[in-house]
């Protein structure tokens, strides 16, 4: 320490004597686009600040915060009003572009017009207007490649690209789905050597985004053989990424200690796509251990991060956890992630508390009209004639077949069967049972038995006799327990000839007879 404040003194006393000797000190440029958020400006608050509140072992204050003064300079007026002006011109240029959106030849023009003094319009190092405009373009990833292409024939006549232009540009084309025309760029840009660690994670990202992860994989040990560029804590979370939706948990934990060897530090993308991929492979342990982590290490949980675990305690069924979560990050969900309502409906739809009916309406009422899915309705249905819900059953069913949502599990249709056999709706089961061949939907003995049991047991024995009609429609054989539900329905209405019938129909086609016949 004692070598290094000397050195800091020495530093002083030069830069001073240069300082007073020049008649005219050079102004320094200031690092970022505003003044507040510029790292050159929160290194020198914050050294400022220390020197004024020194802790007991920090050395004193005055030398080297006036050693920091002499390298920075606070923007001028002017400077700050240069910068608010080049803001608003980013505003209005992408207002514009987004009106003339779909139109290329107003877009051209609306360029020429002001593209040309908006790429004069800055000196700053730290700012680059076309990279600024493209980013406030992002929600219309073809509009800003079309911005990108534009500047790429501006670059013909004395301003040459850069680096964060081409990363942009790839970017936007993963977006897009062309990961052609990213991989183009990205050559193009070697080409002209331009070669940044940004731009390959640019590509990587457009490879993952697309399903290319084989040539993710591949890009990255391209990127581990350049020379002067190396992977970095992005490249690293990217790969983890890949591992993690091909559920490749070894890969994953690999590149976690790969990572920690490079001396990179693990940061919030890194465990993020940790337990993301642990939800993928449907690992809780680990997805739970690793969260504890965050919880008690360096890197705390974000919004992002609750937003996984509560994916993962909805898809684990731990509902318990589930509903605590969801009552942290309640608001953010209920305005803007309404898949991971759906994803909760079906924890509660797979579950058996009392009163997962209660709670599936209460979260259904946070779903939009136009945000329907045909596999969410369908399990409902199954929930409703579970629980008995009879009216909220029928409407499912009605949706379902208005959206023209088929069905084609027999499961589903025989707990539909069910729950009108014990509510004792004969006549809206036959309405049903109709719509679902019209719809063809699954069609399954179950239908037909449970018709006739109900038309026996209110003694509409001809009602019952057409059902057997309609099962031949369907060439759906009659079965020994079809012989039955004839015999028991003749019997109790003392239809002896009837039960005579049906009794050689089982000696013919080889099936056992009541004991009770044998008996008498």
């Amino acid at each position: 320490m004692k070598r290094i404040w000397r050195l800091s003194d020495a530093a002083q006393s030069e830069l001073f004597s240069r300082h007073r000797c020049s008649p005219k000190p050079k102004t320094l440029t200031p690092y970022t686009y505003t003044l507040t958020n510029s790292a050159n400006f929160r290194f020198t608050r914050d050294v400022v600040n220390n020197a004024q509140n020194p802790s007991p072992s920090s050395p004193p204050p005055n030398s080297f915060s006036s050693v920091i003064a002499l390298f920075t300079d606070q923007p001028s007026p002017q400077e700050i009003r240069a910068r608010e002006d080049l803001a608003l011109k980013v505003n209005q240029l992408r207002a514009e572009l987004v009106q003339s959106a779909g139109d290329s030849e107003k877009i051209v023009r609306v360029l020429e017009e002001k593209g040309c003094e908006f790429l004069r319009s800055s000196n700053f190092k730290d700012v680059i207007p076309i990279v600024e405009l493209m980013h406030q373009l992002r929600h219309w990833p073809h509009l800003a490649l079309e911005v990108f292409n534009w500047r790429r024939n501006q670059a013909d006549g004395g301003t040459p690209m850069t680096a964060e232009e081409y990363t942009k540009a790839i970017t936007f084309a993963g977006k897009i789905k062309n990961v052609q025309l990213a991989l183009e760029l990205f050559d193009e840009a070697v080409n002209k050597r331009i070669k940044t660690t940004s731009m390959y994670n640019a590509l990587m990202s457009a490879y993952v985004l697309n399903g290319h992860t084989a040539k993710c994989q591949s890009l990255f040990r391209d990127l581990k053989r350049e020379q002067y560029i190396t992977p970095t804590i992005v490249t690293y979370n990217i790969l983890i990424s890949v591992f993690g939706r091909l559920m490749l948990v070894d890969h994953m934990e690999a590149t976690l200690r790969r990572l920690k060897e490079s001396d990179l530090s693990p940061n919030l993308g890194t465990y993020n796509n940790l337990i993301a991929g642990y939800i993928t492979a449907w690992m809780w342990d680990r997805m739970e251990k690793t969260f504890e982590m965050m919880k008690a290490g360096p890197v705390s949980p974000n919004i992002s991060t609750y937003l996984l675990m509560l994916r993962g305690y909805a898809h684990s069924g731990n509902l318990v956890k589930m509903e605590e979560t969801y009552e942290l990050v309640k608001h953010h969900v209920n305005d803007k992630e309404i898949p991971l309502i759906r994803a909760m409906i079906c924890a509660y739809c797979r579950s058996s508390v009392t009163d997962r009916v209660q709670k599936i309406h209460t979260l259904m009422n946070l779903i939009p009209e136009n945000q329907y899915r045909p596999w969410l309705n369908v399990m409902l249905i199954r929930v409703y004639a579970q629980e008995d819900c009879f009216e909220a059953m029928e409407r499912s069913i009605n949706e379902a077949f208005e959206r023209k949502t088929s069905v084609h599990t027999a499961g589903l249709m025989r707990s539909i069967v069910a729950s009108y056999f014990r509510c004792k709706e004969v006549d809206r089961l036959a309405h049903f049972v109709k719509r679902a061949e019209c719809a063809r939907w699954r069609i399954c003995r179950s239908l037909y038995h449970c018709k006739m049991v109900m038309y026996a047991s209110e003694q509409r024995l001809e009602e019952m006799e057409n059902v057997l009609g309609e099962m031949a429609c369907f060439k759906l054989d009659r079965t020994k327990k079809t012989f039955w539900i004839l015999y028991h329905a003749y019997s109790s209405c003392g239809q002896r000839n009837k039960v005579a019938q049906v009794l050689g129909s089982m000696w013919k086609h080889g099936y056992e007879v009541p004991l009770e016949v044998l008996s008498s």
